[in-house]
């Protein structure tokens, strides 16, 4: 027994465990160890006990062959991807914490194995098609490295297997499955080092659900991708509401073409998704979704994901749950359920937390927040909830963190009040401390806020019910309940202006345009923050009149509460409409006009470069009609398009 003892992995010395030839019983438990040397020996070792250590990785696991019993609970970092890999490794293995796993054993070992085995037709397709005629008939051996890496890469992502719960064992095994094509057939060195090489993270699969409530939320997810596949995907016959936009050229499955077009997106829908049903019902075309978010990238060492080297992690959520979701594979990596919560808001931020022996670590961070005021806090890597914010007494409309101070969220209430909380970094116990900062107080109820790019600790702005505000969120002020420092008016339909209008949509386009969408029909303004907002002037709940850059050609529709979202780096906004179409506008060519002090507001309302029409759907055999896109989201780099509709389908678009 070696338990107990804060033994790190560095205090395993190979030298001497390889002396204990005879040895069968190891406990390890309550140390610090993150992972195993992989030269211990230790060939007659039939129990060992890890529980309550810092374990990432299992694989080297297998250097122990005769293991019969093994425990490693309460390691945050193992998922249900792990013990099915020491299941495969360890052909022995008959007690897994505590549990017989003789029969699921055999399944992952056989059954399992040779559905998998099935798959090396396609890695032996994959690298006939896309990689043999790369490698030259005199290599060396740089050469050689260079291809397996980017064909090992290349293979796991797109032969794919298997429920969205083991998608990363099944990619461990698909690239086991290639290592050995490359060795055997190929006549390319085999990777024989046992590290784990860089493995996807690993504690970004399992839901946070129970086994048997994942199980059951896989299984309904996957039957509905079943007969969704089975679907002919074709443009919507819907007609937009009096809009100029459309043209009566002929649209391609994934696109609409308008009279004005630009260019051609060539945006493809990947997956359409049921995943936030309520109770996992497959009837529930109800359940509202309304926020979603890509996860920030991590440089996480040897556990980097080799294969995603952009954000492709997105967070949804509506109704009682908050979704992970791959956006190549479509998988839901993980599912967090309150069933008497309604989400309406999640939003990232990346905390550097302290693991163990002072080591610092940087993990994301999820908060989500709605109906009940309260803000969720999930460390989502381990696969819990650590706390919550008992943040307003009302429903929370919308939440984000400061891009520069990554504790400082920003709550925006049905009780008419903005607060900005420091959340604090939770110990290696979880244990952390909030405190509200800065109370904002709104005439109406906030629905989008934004902080200003260029001075994101100085000002906010909010699209709420009544109008479009600004306030000044220095820190260095004693006042810490404040009114707003200023309200902006924009046209209204009879040709005067107005400050009393619905702001449902709001994000900054770059460092100085801002794009908003009012409650009058049609029309999506682009604006100067700079030019309409004199940070020199005195006095609060200032009217300013918001300078104008141009106007969007959007729906007709006079229904609220249909955002819009931009893509800084490509210059887009992108906003949904009431007949399930999303409108995309690229901007890119209109940016350097605008930056100029002397820019002038452009005459004629500006087209949809493209319009993506909804396609045909059917749910349970009937049309899925009536949908209304909620929010539309790309990634920072405009890859994937994540899109939220009112009959709970988060559909996947990919630009090709």
């Amino acid at each position: 027994s070696l338990s107990k003892l804060q033994l790190k992995t560095g205090d395993l010395d190979p030298r001497l465990f390889s002396r204990l030839r005879h040895l069968q019983k190891l406990d390890l438990s309550d140390n610090l160890l993150d992972k195993f040397p992989n030269s211990l020996t230790l060939p007659d070792l039939r129990v060992l006990n890890c529980n309550n250590n810092k374990l990432e990785d299992v694989t080297a696991l297998k250097q122990f062959p005769l293991l019969e019993e093994l425990t490693y609970e309460n390691n945050v970092y193992l998922t249900l991807n792990d013990d099915y890999k020491v299941m495969f490794l360890l052909q022995n293995l008959r007690l897994l914490n505590g549990k017989d796993i003789t029969k699921l054993a055999n399944h992952v070992r056989r059954v399992n194995s040779r559905k998998l085995t099935s798959k090396a037709r396609c890695v032996t397709a994959h690298w006939e098609k896309f990689f043999r005629d790369q490698l030259p008939e005199k290599y060396t051996a740089e050469q050689v490295k260079s291809i397996k890496k980017k064909f090992l890469k290349s293979v796991q992502t797109n032969v794919v297997y298997g429920p969205s719960s083991l998608s990363e064992f099944t990619r461990w095994r698909v690239k086991m499955i290639a290592e050995e094509l490359l060795a055997c057939s190929l006549g390319l060195e085999l990777n024989t080092d046992t590290e784990p090489d860089e493995n996807m993270d690993e504690n970004e699969e399992e839901s946070t659900e129970s086994p048997r409530e994942a199980a059951e939320d896989v299984g309904q997810v996957g039957a509905f991708f079943s007969y969704m596949n089975n679907v002919t995907v074709t443009p919507s016959k819907r007609k937009r509401n009096n809009s100029k936009a459309g043209s009566g050229n002929k649209r391609s499955k994934s696109q609409a073409n308008t009279e004005e077009e630009t260019e051609d997106v060539s945006a493809e829908p990947l997956h359409f998704l049921q995943c936030h049903s309520k109770g996992n019902s497959r009837e529930d075309f109800k359940t509202q979704l309304w926020s979603c978010v890509f996860e920030p990238l991590l440089d996480c060492g040897a556990r980097k994901d080799p294969i995603v080297s952009s954000s492709r992690t997105v967070a949804t959520c509506g109704g009682e749950s908050v979704c992970l979701i791959d956006c190549e594979t479509g998988t839901v990596l993980k599912k967090y359920k309150v069933a008497t919560e309604e989400f309406f808001s999640v939003a990232w931020t990346t905390l550097t937390m302290v693991i163990s022996d002072s080591r610092k670590k940087a993990h994301n961070i999820l908060a989500a927040a709605g109906r009940r005021g309260i803000v969720k806090l999930i460390h989502v890597a381990a696969d819990f909830c650590y706390g919550e914010i008992k943040a307003h007494k009302k429903p929370i409309a919308t939440v984000c963190f400061s891009p520069i101070r990554e504790t400082h969220l920003f709550t925006a209430s049905y009780d008419k009040r903005i607060a900005l909380w420091d959340i604090g970094i939770p110990d290696c116990d979880y244990n952390f401390k909030a405190s509200q900062l800065l109370v904002l107080e709104a005439l109406s109820i906030p629905l989008r806020i934004a902080l200003v790019p260029t001075c994101p600790d100085q000002y906010l702005l909010a699209g709420c019910e009544g109008g479009c505000f600004a306030w000044n969120i220095k820190l260095d002020k004693e006042q810490k309940s404040r009114p707003f420092e200023a309200t902006f008016q924009f046209p209204d339909e009879d040709g005067g202006v107005t400050t009393s209008h619905r702001v449902d949509g709001l994000a900054f386009l770059n460092d100085d345009v801002v794009v908003s969408k009012s409650s009058k029909p049609g029309c999506i303004y682009l604006w100067s923050w700079n030019r309409s907002f004199d940070s020199k002037g005195k006095g609060c709940q200032r009217t300013l009149s918001a300078i104008i850059l141009a106007e969007l050609e959007w729906s007709t529709t006079d229904l609220s509460y249909l955002t819009l979202s931009t893509c800084p780096a490509k210059e887009y906004v992108f906003c949904g409409d009431e007949t399930g179409s999303v409108w995309m506008y690229n901007l890119s060519n209109c940016t350097t006009a605008w930056s100029s002090t002397k820019g002038k507001r452009s005459d004629r309302r500006i087209p949809p470069t493209q319009i993506l029409k909804w396609p045909e759907l059917r749910g349970n055999g009937e049309q899925l009609t009536e949908v209304l896109i909620n929010n539309v989201v790309s990634d920072p780099t405009f890859t994937y398009l994540v899109v939220l509709t009112s009959v709970n389908i988060t559909a996947i678009w990919k630009k090709s």
